[in-house]
């Protein structure tokens, strides 16, 4: 059984490195276009002195390139990231119980920087300053009107317009993208917990 736990542990943690490596590379194919190049450029000026996401040694990857977070929001992208295949529950906020929307981000914002968030979508919502869409930040919320009301789905961005959410009955913890029509139709805003 504890081979069993480590091995799960290990997976995981190798999922997450993948991930966020196909992430980077993503964000890199996409800079073949000149205009997305030069934005790129002046977002990286921006961003120089914040320290980029955490790579292994043998990355090759040029660190303008790779979007940038604090070491905080770092800890706070893996331990969502560690979550993925957690199954939907309402009402739910643990891994042992599954999650819903706002108990994933909770939890996730609890363990990964010790910021208590309230237990609603649209409670967060409230409480945390807004962003523009062009301006998003990996660690920000992002949010969606998924039952005719504003801000009742939450999510965290990864980045490169990927975010990690438990999404409804049924589901598990997963990555989606915006640009997908479901999600950009609902969009709802974003907000920044932390700078």
């Amino acid at each position: 059984m504890r081979f069993t736990t480590c091995f799960t542990a290990h997976l995981r943690q190798l999922s997450r490195h993948l991930l966020l490596t196909a992430l980077l590379l993503a964000s890199n194919l996409a800079l073949a276009d000149e205009s997305v190049q030069s934005t790129a450029q002046a977002t990286a000026a921006t961003v120089a002195s914040t320290p980029a996401i955490s790579l292994t040694p043998s990355s090759q990857l040029d660190p303008t390139l790779i979007q940038r977070a604090s070491t905080s929001v770092q800890t706070t992208l893996d331990s969502a990231l560690d979550l993925i295949g957690i199954r939907y529950k309402r009402g739910g906020n643990s891994p042992e119980t599954g999650f819903d929307c706002s108990g994933f981000v909770r939890h996730v914002f609890k363990e990964g920087m010790g910021i208590y968030l309230p237990r609603s979508s649209k409670e967060i919502a409230k409480t945390s300053e807004e962003v523009d869409k062009q301006e998003l930040q990996p660690g920000d919320l992002v949010f969606f009107n998924t039952m005719r009301r504003a801000f009742s789905h939450v999510g965290i961005y990864l980045g490169d317009n990927k975010f990690v959410h438990s999404p409804r009955a049924g589901g598990k913890v997963r990555i989606e993208d915006l640009r997908e029509r479901y999600w950009t139709k609902r969009f709802n805003g974003a907000r920044r917990v932390a700078d």
